[in-house]
């Protein structure tokens, strides 16, 4: 059944007779497109809403993952200082491409993605949202081919960009510039808890992924020692026999039993373990433009003040360039202030993003583990339940 979530944060209906705005957005029926490099997925992405802003109240579009990418990319320029959500990575083995268990995942995580950013009180009034979700599949593919970027610009315009970045990087390891950093205890407190948070979730993802493993393994396992135990069977036609054959039939239901939950496993527990390292390593990124913003800032701050003290030379020299001079000293003071001002509004919401942000990891955090104990006790108790029926065969068989 699909729910919605409202803009409050809590789940209704789109037909129910309520007056409470709400934005509900489902990704779903991907398909794939095309042959060979060419091919991609296509996903609908179907959209409820009494928002007046939107053309109506359904609207079901066709997107692909690199439309995906275009309303990150764009949210990110755009909300400085909000924790952008995370994307799913692109698979870089091809043969896992367009498996079954990676399309859902991915379509699992996308939606996720759309979703969280549907019900953000700052990026649910996104005009590049509205598009994105309403915006027929030409409009897209312009927008997208339109968008310029490091990665737009032409190949000598790269090698220029990247020789600026390696003799910036040299300078700062030569000495010849200190770079320019925060000093706030509530901001490293903020770093360090992200540091950390990456390489214990790291930690976790990474052991999780050894679970979905290892009962794929053993699964793998029950099922050839199944065949071999009914092949065995099959040689005694007496109760022996039959016990073997039962054996073997037992232990292929329990491979069967074991995928299911190794696939549970790994959409339930894995999964969201992994999109909390991505969401991590997205607010890592939100980080490096704070410390970006803070150098521009602190620079802005040295050029207004060798301007004023140059100033004041030409006042006093009453030179013919004092007019100039104070043209240009106050649209730098001006320009000095936005990007203060600038500043201290990515602070706010970077101290407002990670109340939400903890509170939310909060929740979901508790639901995969929760998710996880339950499918073991379940696996457990299947596998106990299923030997214990063979055991009185068995024994019979043994005291014969």
């Amino acid at each position: 059944m699909l729910t919605t979530r409202s803009v409050s944060g809590s789940s209704q209906s789109p037909r129910s007779p309520s007056s409470q705005p709400y934005l509900s957005v489902s990704v779903t029926d991907p398909v794939k497109l095309g042959n060979g490099v060419q091919a991609y997925i296509s996903y609908r992405v179907i959209t409820k809403t009494n928002f007046p802003e939107y053309q109506g109240p359904e609207k079901i579009v066709i997107r692909r993952y690199s439309d995906f990418v275009w309303l990150r990319d764009r949210l990110f320029e755009k909300y400085k200082g909000v924790f952008i959500p995370p994307l799913p990575e692109k698979s870089a083995v091809e043969k896992f491409r367009f498996s079954a268990e990676f399309i859902e995942m991915r379509r699992q995580a996308l939606d996720v993605f759309v979703n969280r950013i549907a019900s953000h009180h700052e990026l649910q009034q996104s005009e590049d949202l509205r598009t994105f979700l309403q915006a027929d599949e030409e409009t897209m593919e312009r927008l997208r081919f339109h968008e310029t970027g490091i990665f737009k610009k032409k190949p000598a315009d790269l090698m220029q960009i990247f020789k600026d970045v390696q003799s910036k990087v040299s300078d700062v390891v030569l000495g010849k510039e200190k770079p320019v950093e925060e000093s706030n205890p509530e901001y490293e407190k903020l770093k360090h808890y992200i540091f950390e948070l990456e390489n214990h979730l790291a930690e976790a993802q990474k052991h999780a992924y050894r679970l979905v493993k290892r009962h794929r393994e053993l699964g793998q396992s029950l099922s050839d020692f199944g065949k071999a135990a009914k092949l065995l069977g099959a040689c005694e036609g007496n109760a022996l026999g039959k016990a073997f054959t039962e054996l073997g039939a037992k232990s292929e239901a329990l491979s069967i039993r074991l995928q299911k939950e190794a696939h549970q496993l790994l959409m339930s527990f894995e999964e969201p373990l992994k999109d909390y390292f991505r969401a991590v390593q997205s607010i890592k990124a939100t980080i490096a433009e704070r410390a970006n913003a803070f150098r521009q800032q602190c620079e802005l701050a040295e050029t207004i003040k060798l301007k004023e003290i140059n100033l004041e030379k030409l006042m006093l020299t009453r030179s013919d360039r004092v007019g100039e001079a104070e043209h240009e000293y106050k649209e730098l003071k001006a320009e000095g202030e936005e990007v203060s001002r600038r500043f201290e509004t990515m602070v706010r919401l970077m101290n407002e993003e990670i109340v939400r942000f903890q509170e939310q990891k909060t929740i979901d955090m508790g639901i995969a583990f929760h998710e996880f104990a339950k499918g073991q006790a379940r696996l457990a108790n299947s596998i106990a339940d299923a030997w214990r029926s063979l055991l009185p065969k068995l024994e019979t068989c043994s005291s014969a």
